[in-house]
């Protein structure tokens, strides 16, 4: 009889789901207290909430194109194809809760964090503005967020050492 591990998987998808659920929520309370290119100070010279929207993938690539609905679908399809290889990869390891998983729970909820909106309302609303020594960082959101810290677990996770089995 083989021993199974217990599942995680659904810690994972909560994971994506309570991030899904802020991503939301933080977007909607924007759209709603903050008008269309306006802003908020948190840290002066640093931080500011504001109101922006991207029509395009990530730094606004692609955004003045001259087609935008070709350019919002392509990036729909590329989106879900990339959210389901992410899925797939959870499942597929999602009997343990690692540096690994928890990174692709992240990068898949910011995935769809984003499709949502690109979907739904044509562009994706980004409102956290950052300003480091006289740089403006492109304004983002938290599925950003998400996505990137996923991804650089990932990196991380690949450049620590592994333990190794005896088969």
């Amino acid at each position: 009889m083989k021993f199974t591990a217990p599942r995680r998987l659904h810690w994972l998808l909560l994971i994506s789901a309570v991030v899904i659920f802020v991503d939301r929520l933080t977007k909607t309370w924007v759209t709603l207290r903050i008008p269309f290119g306006g802003a908020i100070p948190v840290v002066p010279h640093f931080l500011r909430i504001t109101h922006w929207t991207n029509e395009g993938a990530a730094f606004s690539l692609f955004a003045n194109t001259a087609s935008p609905n070709t350019v919002r679908w392509t990036l729909v399809c590329f989106t879900l194809v990339a959210a389901l290889a992410v899925l797939v990869a959870m499942v597929y390891l999602g009997d343990r809760f690692t540096l690994t998983t928890f990174a692709l729970a992240l990068v898949f909820a910011g995935a769809l964090g984003n499709v949502h909106d690109r979907i739904a309302y044509g562009s994706v609303v980004d409102f956290i503005e950052v300003h480091i020594f006289g740089y403006h960082w492109p304004d983002f959101n938290i599925a950003d967020t998400a996505i990137v810290t996923g991804a650089c677990l990932l990196l991380l996770d690949s450049l620590l050492p592994k333990e190794r089995t005896s088969d």
